[in-house]
């Protein structure tokens, strides 16, 4: 009995340790992107992630085997080049906090719709309350900030929003991968090729610039890379895999709950973002939408019954 209390402590520290890191990604990397453009910074950190990758796949000889390259590719594309290029160029205009909020609790309903149209979901009254509370929870985030000085903010936050449908695509995509490739060497590729398809992208949107490089010795975005590979990619989504093996995805999901919440106090806290009653009832609203995506049936969204 102790030793299944000791496990089950490891599993909830280590729960709380995941949920902690992904709250505190946003502010870093919004840092960064001070210092390196947003896209640029994207394209260095899943770089790097996938050299850390590659040297864990090689360490647990883990087969690097492509069965459905197409798919593969596609998957790449859309989580890693077109999530996380709109995603770092939105943070960078807007709040930390918001961002993360847009992105969290949007990332569960957007699967349920493209899940839908890939014939993976079913559309129920439960998820289309939840898809209506997320759109009501989207208008409160973006009416404060509306015929502001903040258009920018505004701006940056429908990035984030596109960049989550683009990763719930890319999840979707990718959803049958998981039950051939190990999860490593899935990782390996998407954080990989995304980098690959970021370079142009950035070369494309921020043109080029040899400073850039000498300016990733900056303290600003080696903190931000540091987090972000380390953390955010390394230490959290290994978690994250543990947890999802070991309690299935509807418990290791439940940090969508926790992280918008970190990253809004470290943005109010470090950062002096502003944050009203509009932000604190959509914010309110939208974590409501996200608990009725995650709970429906005591799963997640696209979980096998």
């Amino acid at each position: 009995m102790d030793e299944r209390n000791g496990a089950g402590a490891g599993r909830m520290a280590a729960f709380a340790l995941m949920a902690l890191i992904w709250g505190l990604t946003w502010l870093p990397m919004k840092l960064a992107s001070e210092v390196v453009p947003p896209i640029f910074l994207a394209a260095t950190r899943f770089a790097l992630a996938g050299l850390c990758y590659a040297a864990l796949v090689r360490a647990r000889g883990v087969p690097l085997g492509l069965e459905q390259p197409g798919r593969v590719v596609a998957a790449s594309l859309l989580i890693s080049t077109g999530c996380y290029g709109l995603v770092f160029w939105g943070v960078a205009r807007s709040p930390t906090g918001l961002s993360a909020i847009v992105n969290l609790a949007l990332l569960p309903i957007f699967v349920i719709l493209v899940g839908a149209l890939y014939g993976q979901e079913q559309i129920t009254a439960r998820r289309l309350g939840a898809i209506g509370l997320g759109i009501a929870g989207l208008v409160l985030l973006f009416s404060g900030r509306v015929g502001t000085a903040q258009d920018g903010a505004l701006l940056g936050l429908g990035a984030v929003a596109a960049g989550t449908l683009s990763y719930a695509w890319g999840a979707v995509v990718s959803r049958p991968l998981m039950r051939t490739m190990h999860p490593l060497a899935l990782a390996f590729w998407e954080t990989s090729l995304g980098a690959l398809g970021l370079v142009p992208v950035s070369l494309l949107v921020e043109g080029y610039d040899p400073a850039r490089f000498a300016a990733l010795a900056d303290g600003r975005a080696l903190l931000g890379l540091g987090v972000l590979v380390l953390g955010g990619s390394l230490c959290a989504f290994s978690i994250y895999l543990w947890l999802v093996r070991d309690w299935g995805a509807f418990r290791a999901g439940l940090y969508a709950f926790v992280s918008p919440i970190v990253a809004v106090g470290v943005g109010v806290a470090v950062a002096h973002e502003a944050f009203g009653w509009p932000e604190a009832l959509g914010m309110g609203v939208m974590l409501a939408a996200t608990a009725l995506a995650l709970t429906e049936g005591g799963r997640l969204p696209g979980d096998a019954a």
